[in-house]
C-alpha cells in the first residue's frame, strides 16, 4: 500500500472533487459527522453505565468526542513522521490531514451501536438465533445474508449508516478506510481470529459493493474474503482503546466502585518513573486528582503507540502487521490489569447488568413488532394495528422497504436500522407504549 492512494480525499459515487480553501476534504468529513442524526443520538445511548443520573458519567457521545480528541493526537504525531520519510507527500498533505482522518473516523466509530451497548448487539443476534419469530425468517434469505442477521456488528451498522444516502454525509475514502477496522465481512468461514482485523467484520452483504470500491480507491491488499487494514484503522482503535481503558476506569471511581486508591495505582503502573506520589497529594479533591493522572497516563500511551506505529510502518503498509497497537505497547500489561478490574468491577455492577437486562427484552420486542409490519408493507396487507404502527417507522424506511417487496433481507436490513438507531429511553418508551407494559 501506499500513502498517496492510502490519502485519497475522493468521495465515493463522487464524480468531482470540490475543494474548499478554508476547509481540507478531511475536516469537512469531521464537520458532516457532527452535525449528522446519528451522531446526536449518541448522546442518549450507553457507553458503560445504561441510563446514567449522574452528569459526570460517560455516555456514547461524550466518549466519541473523547476517542475523536485523542485520535487527532495520534494522527498529528504519527503524521508528521510519515511526511518527514516520505517527502513528496508533502506537496499534497500535512500533518493536520493525518489528524482530520484519525478525528473524523473517531468521531464516527461508536455510530452503528444500538441502545443498551454491547448487550443490545447481543439482544438483536439473539432475537435471529434463539426466537421463534427470527428464526422462522431462515429460508427466506441466503447463507451469508442469515450470517449478517444473526451476528449484529455494530462496526458494520456504522459503516452502512455512513455510507446511506438519506443522511447527505459523502464522506471521504481516507476517512472511510480510517473507520473499517475489521475489513471482512461477517460470512468468513477461512476467519484467522489471530489476526486482529479478522476478529469481527466490518461491512453487511448490503454493503458489501461500497466496500469493495472503497478498498480499490484506496489500494488496499486483499486476501481472499478480507483486505489489510487501513493503516490509519490501527490509531483509531488505540484512541478507542486508550479512552475506554482509563475513561471507564475513571467514570468507576466517581461512582464508587472502583477505590481512589486502587484507581491510581494502576495509572501509576503505567507511568511508571512519571507518576510523583508527592505532588499528587498536593491537589486538593478527587477530581483534580483523577484529572491529572488521566491526562497524564493517555499522553504516555498515545507516545507509546505513536512508536510502535512508527516502527512497525513498513510492515503495516505489506500488510503483514495485524495486532492491536495497544496490545505491544510498552504499557500493554498496564492497560489489561485496568481492563480486568473494569471488567470485575465495574462492568458487572449490579445497575449495569440490571438495564442490560431489559435490553435483552425491549430489542426482541421492537423487532417481532417491526418485523411484522414490515412483512405487511411488503404484502400490502395491515391490519388495523399495523397501519397505525408503519407510522412509528420514519418515512424513508417505509418507502425504502415498499421499492423492493420481495426482498426479505433488504426489509430486516431497515427494521434494523429503525431498532437499532433507537436512544436508550427512546427504546424504553417505545416498547411499553406498544406492548402496554
Amino acid at each position: 500500500m501506499n500513502w498517496p492512494q492510502l490519502l485519497s480525499p475522493q468521495r465515493l459515487q463522487s464524480k468531482t472533487d470540490q475543494h474548499d480553501q478554508s476547509r481540507s476534504a478531511f475536516e469537512q468529513d469531521y464537520d458532516r459527522i457532527i452535525f449528522s442524526h446519528p451522531f446526536r443520538r449518541l448522546q442518549d445511548k450507553t457507553q458503560v453505565h445504561p441510563l446514567p443520573v449522574d452528569d459526570f458519567v460517560h455516555t456514547r457521545l461524550t466518549h466519541s468526542l473523547e476517542v475523536s480528541s485523542v485520535g487527532r493526537s495520534l494522527g498529528k504525531k504519527v503524521g508528521e513522521e510519515i511526511l518527514k520519510r516520505h517527502i513528496s507527500l508533502n506537496e499534497k498533505f500535512s500533518l493536520f490531514d493525518f489528524g482530520a482522518i484519525v478525528a473524523a473516523a473517531s468521531l464516527a466509530h461508536d455510530l452503528g451501536n444500538p441502545p443498551f451497548g454491547h448487550a443490545g448487539e447481543e439482544a438483536i443476534s439473539d432475537f435471529f438465533t434463539h426466537q421463534y419469530e427470527g428464526q422462522s425468517l431462515k429460508p427466506f434469505v441466503t447463507e451469508s445474508e442469515w450470517v449478517d442477521l444473526t451476528k449484529f456488528e455494530g462496526n458494520a451498522q456504522g459503516f452502512r449508516l455512513l455510507n446511506q444516502k438519506q443522511y447527505g454525509l459523502r464522506l471521504t475514502s481516507a476517512m472511510l478506510g480510517a473507520f473499517t477496522k475489521y475489513p471482512c465481512p461477517a460470512f468468513f468461514p477461512e476467519r484467522d481470529k489471530s489476526r486482529k482485523s479478522q476478529k469481527k467484520f466490518g461491512f453487511f452483504e448490503s454493503e458489501k459493493e461500497i466496500f469493495e470500491q472503497l478498498a480499490l480507491e484506496l489500494g488496499l491488499i486483499q486476501k481472499g474474503k478480507s483486505w489489510s487494514r487501513h493503516p490509519l484503522a490501527f490509531l483509531v482503535e488505540a484512541a478507542d482503546d486508550i479512552c475506554y481503558g482509563i475513561i471507564d476506569l475513571e467514570d468507576g471511581c466517581r461512582l464508587g466502585l472502583v477505590s481512589e486508591e486502587e484507581t491510581v495505582a494502576l495509572m501509576a503502573v503505567i507511568l511508571k518513573e512519571q507518576f510523583d506520589r508527592a505532588k499528587l497529594n498536593k491537589l486538593v479533591g478527587r477530581t483534580e486528582r483523577l484529572g491529572v493522572l488521566r491526562a497524564l497516563t493517555i499522553n504516555k500511551l498515545v507516545d507509546e503507540c505513536v512508536s510502535v506505529f512508527l516502527e512497525e510502518e513498513p510492515a503495516i503498509l505489506n500488510g503483514n502487521f495485524d495486532r492491536a497497537l495497544t496490545d505491544v505497547i510498552p504499557s500493554a500489561g498496564g492497560l489489561k490489569s485496568i481492563s480486568q478490574l473494569s471488567v470485575e468491577k465495574i462492568y458487572r455492577a449490579r445497575s449495569v447488568v440490571e438495564i442490560e437486562a431489559g435490553g435483552h427484552v425491549v430489542l426482541p420486542g421492537l423487532l417481532r413488532e417491526f418485523i411484522a409490519v414490515g412483512q405487511a408493507l411488503q404484502r400490502q396487507q395491515l391490519t388495523s394495528k399495523q397501519r397505525n404502527m408503519q407510522y412509528l417507522l420514519p418515512e424513508e424506511i417505509r418507502w425504502a422497504i415498499g421499492q423492493q417487496p420481495e426482498n426479505t433481507y433488504h426489509m430486516l436490513r431497515w427494521v434494523i436500522d429503525f431498532i437499532s438507531g433507537l436512544t436508550d429511553r427512546h427504546a424504553l418508551s417505545l416498547y411499553h407504549k406498544i406492548t402496554g407494559g
